[in-house]
């Protein structure tokens, strides 16, 4: 968990459309520390509408960093997002503040809070090439070369994952060593995570994910979804709301029934998230609208 009982990093998080922006716009208004994003899709420059990101404004007031920064071209990771996150928080503290974490992507919390695998980064074209013999020879063809090649990691996983089985053998053919040689290698925590997870009724929470995706189309979701759907192989657009959409732009959906899919789908991935919070931390629950709450909680930690 941690070295140091003098540091210290809030993590704000909650399910989809829970509130988490509105939150963070309050409390940020007792500290001048840095806020860190942890939304997977977020990131993204060309994803706007769909990933409900916050206006500029909202970034601006709340100093929101890691967020519209990158685009959907880039080879973003966990392990690119621990390292820039980590690094904001390092400057925090040696400035006396105490850093937030606001965001819904489990992963990039646990990066943060607990650390990552150091798994080696890969080329471009060692990636490419295990999709071409992928899609050419089937996937079966991989399993055997990583099932020979690191078989203590082949047991722990399973064998129709593509995206697992490429990533391992993408660094066993560009390293010469095992992937499981590189597992377990975390580097230790200097901070202590303070965990607040924002919770509603679910009959509420899912009325705002249904209101939330109305608004999305008027907003101009397909409009923005246009000149992506030429890319819609890449990672960051096969996503919950870009999917459904480029599914009606294929003629697949009607209007009505791509909004209908989204919303399940969204409603579906709300529920994934609540119970990784439940299963995974140990946090102080707060319904959005219970601020004073929130703010005599964390008070000993924010800092002007």
């Amino acid at each position: 968990m941690s070295n140091s009982d003098n540091h210290h990093v809030i993590i704000l998080t909650g399910p989809t459309a829970v509130g988490k922006s509105s939150t963070l716009l309050k409390l940020t208004e007792l500290s001048s520390a840095p806020v860190i994003s942890a939304d997977s899709r977020q990131v993204y420059k060309e994803l706007s509408i769909g990933t409900d990101k916050p206006d500029a404004k909202v970034i601006a007031a709340t100093r929101l960093q890691l967020v519209d920064h990158i685009s959907i071209h880039d080879n973003y990771t966990a392990g690119t997002y621990e390292e820039a996150a980590m690094s904001i928080i390092e400057k925090a503290h040696k400035n006396g503040l105490t850093p937030i974490i606001s965001g819904g992507t489990g992963l990039y919390i646990k990066a943060v809070c607990e650390g990552l695998d150091k798994i080696p980064r890969t080329s471009d074209e060692i990636r490419t090439q295990l999709n071409q013999e992928a899609a050419e020879k089937g996937l079966n063809h991989l399993v055997i070369e990583l099932e020979k090649s690191d078989p203590e990691y082949f047991k722990t996983i399973d064998s129709k994952n593509t995206h697992r089985i490429i990533r391992a053998l993408a660094v066993i053919r560009e390293t010469g060593n095992k992937f499981s040689s590189y597992q377990n290698q975390r580097s230790p925590r200097k901070f202590t995570p303070i965990y607040v997870v924002l919770e509603r009724d679910r009959k509420e929470l899912y009325k705002r994910i249904d209101d939330r995706v109305l608004h999305m189309f008027k907003a101009g979701l397909v409009a923005e979804a246009k000149p992506l759907i030429a890319h819609r192989h890449l990672k960051a657009l096969q996503t919950v709301g870009y999917s459904e959409v480029f599914q009606h732009m294929d003629g697949t959906y009607d209007l009505d029934k791509c909004i209908s899919e989204i919303q399940k789908n969204t409603r579906r991935y709300a529920k994934r998230q609540m119970t990784w919070f439940r299963n995974q931390m140990k946090a102080q629950r707060f319904h959005p609208d219970d601020i004073e709450g929130m703010k005599t909680l964390l008070a000993p930690w924010f800092s002007k």
